[in-house]
């Protein structure tokens, strides 16, 4: 269960992703380092704290009008050459009730970006044509559309005027791909529609008629926030050499789109294809549906010419995913994981496949994390990754000659480290990655086709989103120096927000010897004599990392407010290897539990936070964690629960993937680990935040939340029915918060809450809007 909702926009091969980047090296257990950007200077107090000299410049943390403002980079893409850099960057519209994300030009060499495209409805999803011509995916009417048009394909062109449709869809345009003169082009069929004609006239029918039922015989039936079905997932083919510039009066030509999955189903329903370099073939994701509701997904080639299929990949209890087409065409990387069971969580390995005879290597057998988002490079020597390691998403080099064939490789002890130290070398051939850059987090990577940059976006807790170029000269060569490549931030549509406080780090051992760390952003001031209240925040997942910028669950907002914030990577959390996971599997509450505990009291024995005012937040599966929590602990004066796992055994049958937990949490698993059986111990004030549209975590976890607390609880209702307890509800929201007023009164309630219950500053005050 991730938290943060990705916005798309794809180069070849890249899938729609959002990733981040952070400071230096954790620091020894119990000790902390500053991370300077954005700091504020020595003695400014924030606000909350006990008076102690001047405060501290205003930041738009210090006022959530200002914060919710903020333009924000989601996503990049580049041009084959490099020359082209196109971001898209969402922006608060007029009225403040949308944030709508636009085209922006990037300029390689650090010139001032432009902006590229204004859609009301806004645009999504980059990809080039061979001659620098710009093609994305966007809802806005053309001259003819109505204002509910579905998504076209339109096509700015690179040597300037206006952007013109070039492919229209009934069922609308999701995605495309471009390799040379062929694009990959991805659309929404109904089931029975014999040709895009018939389909436009079905789903006007059913417009018209306001049907909106959909027969299922398959499960699942929802994703997240989206009903599934009855649309199904199609590839369509075009050739762009029919885009021929038109003359004087003539129309302007369009694209043809080729159906090669017409009896597809709803197998490429969540697909994310790679095309071959040469345009020949397509390699997907296809889900196979298996007995008693479960699913896996496998690998299938499709020829673009006949739309003939092979499975590469089809084999019981195992998922294959993200496939990276090799530059010449006669190999395949991707990412291969077993179904992980009650008592093993899941491995991904990265592997290779030889598409002639069939035999695989896993690349990075010796090393002990997972792998991340995949670039080949053109020369076809290695990838480009960027995965989760020791709370950060750097960049890695993984040659494609390492590792060892399958049924030979041998994985590292548990507990190994995860990769070599800066500055050495990782032998040839060992199955480990070569790290190219230190600190952040690194998404939407594209490698230029000479092989010399790797175009991106890195974050981290201090920043957010920005698009960097990174050198990849020397990489490939046996003595490159890790951590060594040179990252240049290139002028971004979006400036660094000043921040109102300092990040630090700090780590300690936890019961079993395991050592956890964590972030801890420090408002401005906090010190000895002004000792910061402190708010253990709890990620979500829980196969994640508090590694990158988030813009809905920022701590900034709450270190603006006077709270120090603590950001841990408990067991379950990714990028400290397999062991780590694997001591947290099928111990949900109990083993991250005492993580937590422990990590929080190293945090409370500094002299710099006050270890009398704590409060503890968590959404998703961190929501879970904030539910055990309450239950096993008074320490905390409030507790923040956000789309929340409340009853394992009601949870399980009616989350969008139930399948899932089927396979994972066994029935007695379940009932040990349930929050809910300790509701009786709850006797902290606990916050209820649920959106109705939640299907990943479905609103009756929140609805039986807020009974029990009121009904059976330590401190339930009293004779008025009034009690400590709130209930944030959203008719219309989902897993996330996606509505800028809705965002910012979800932070106002938030602070409101804490105020009362940590800080002892009265009755909390409810936003005006809710009154």
């Amino acid at each position: 269960m991730t938290e943060e909702a990705p916005v798309t926009i794809s180069s070849p091969a890249e899938p729609e992703a959002e990733t981040p980047e952070t400071p230096e090296q954790p620091a020894a257990a119990g000790t902390d380092q500053a991370a300077p950007r954005g700091a504020e200077p020595e003695g400014a107090e924030p606000e909350g704290a006990e008076p102690s000299g001047t405060e501290p410049p205003p930041t738009p943390f210090h006022n959530l009008d200002d914060y919710i403002s903020l333009p924000r980079v989601n996503a990049l893409a580049a041009s084959p050459d490099g020359s082209r850099i196109v971001a898209a960057v969402g922006a608060l519209n007029k009225d403040a009730t949308k944030w709508v994300t636009n085209l922006w030009s990037i300029d390689p060499e650090g010139g001032a970006p432009v902006r590229l495209t204004r859609g009301a409805k806004g645009e999504s999803t980059v990809a080039f044509t061979p001659n620098g011509d710009l093609l994305f995916v966007a809802a806005r009417p053309g001259e003819k559309d109505e204002d509910d048009s579905p998504a076209a394909l339109w096509l700015l062109p690179r040597a300037g005027g206006e952007p013109r449709v070039v492919a229209r869809h009934p069922g609308g345009i999701s995605g495309v791909i471009v390799r040379g003169n062929t694009a990959l082009v991805t659309g929404q069929v109904l089931p029975g529609s014999t040709d895009l004609d018939n389909d436009k006239e079905r789903r006007k029918a059913r417009k018209d008629k306001k049907v909106t039922a959909i027969l299922h015989t398959r499960y699942p039936v929802r994703h997240w926030d989206a009903d599934l079905g009855p649309d199904e997932t199609r590839f369509y083919v075009a050739d762009l050499t029919d885009l021929t510039e038109a003359r004087a009066g003539a129309e302007d030509p369009t694209l043809t789109l080729r159906d090669i999955t017409a009896d597809a189903g709803p197998s490429l329903q969540h697909a994310s294809p790679d095309l071959a370099w040469d345009g020949s073939f397509v390699v997907s994701e296809w889900t196979r549906y298996e007995p008693r509701g479960d699913q896996r997904a496998a690998l299938v080639r499709i020829d673009t010419a006949t739309g003939e299929r092979t499975f590469l990949v089809d084999e019981p209890r195992l998922d294959a995913e993200e496939p990276r087409i090799a530059p010449d065409g006669r190999s395949l990387a991707y990412v291969r994981s077993e179904l992980p069971t009650p008592e093993q969580a899941p491995r991904p390995r990265l592997m290779l496949r030889d598409l002639t005879s069939g035999t695989e290597r896993e690349l990075l057998g010796g090393w002990d994390n997972w792998p991340g988002s995949l670039q080949w490079l053109p020369s076809g020597e290695g990838l480009i990754m960027a995965a989760d390691n020791q709370g950060r998403s750097p960049l890695f080099y993984v040659p494609a000659d390492g590792g060892a064939p399958v049924g030979t490789t041998t994985s590292p002890a548990q507990g190994t480290t995860t990769s070599p130290a800066q500055g050495t070398t990782a032998p040839a051939g060992s199955g480990v990655p070569v790290r190219l850059t230190e600190d952040g987090a690194y998404s939407s990577l594209t490698v230029t086709e000479d092989g010399s940059t790797v175009y991106a976006l890195r974050t981290s807790y201090e920043y957010p989103n920005e698009p960097v170029r990174v050198s990849l000269t020397g990489v490939t060569d046996p003595g490159f120096r890790e951590g060594t490549a040179t990252v240049t931030t290139l002028d971004s549509p979006s400036e660094r927000p000043k921040l109102p406080g300092t990040l630090t780090e700090i780590e300690t051992t936890a019961e079993d010897g395991a050592r956890v760390r964590a972030f801890l952003a420090l408002p401005a001031g906090a010190g000895a004599e002004s000792p910061a209240p402190l708010l253990l925040w709890i990620h979500g997942g829980p196969l994640g990392s508090w590694n990158a910028w988030s813009w809905r669950w920022n701590p900034w907002n709450m270190v603006a407010a006077g709270y120090a914030v603590l950001l841990p990577d408990p067991a379950l959390s990714t990028g400290y290897g397999q062991e780590f996971i694997q001591r947290g599997w099928g111990s949900w509450g109990h083993k991250p539990y005492t993580d937590l505990m422990s990590i929080t009291d190293t945090a409370t024995a500094r002299e710099d936070i006050d270890s009398g005012r704590t409060a503890a937040m968590g959404g998703s599966f961190g929501g879970y964690m904030a539910n055990w929590v309450a239950g096993h602990t008074d320490r905390f004066r409030a507790i923040v629960t956000h789309a929340s796992l409340w009853a394992l055994d009601q949870f399980g049958p009616t989350t969008d993937a139930a399948f899932y937990w089927e396979r994972n949490l066994s029935r007695e698993t379940g009932m040990e680990h349930s929050p809910h059986l300790s509701v009786g111990e709850i006797r902290t004030p606990v916050l209820v935040i649920h959106g109705d549209k939640d299907y990943r975590v479905p609103i009756g976890e929140g609805l039986r939340l807020w009974y029990e607390l009121l009904s059976r609880s330590g401190l339930p209702a009293g004779e008025d029915g009034e009690s400590p307890h709130r209930f944030l509800y959203y008719p219309d929201e989902n897993h996330w918060i996606l509505s800028p007023q809705n965002s910012k009164v979800w932070y106002e309630v938030v602070l409101a809450f804490l105020a009362e219950h940590v800080l002892d500053d009265g009755p909390a005050e409810v936003p005006e809007l809710l009154r």
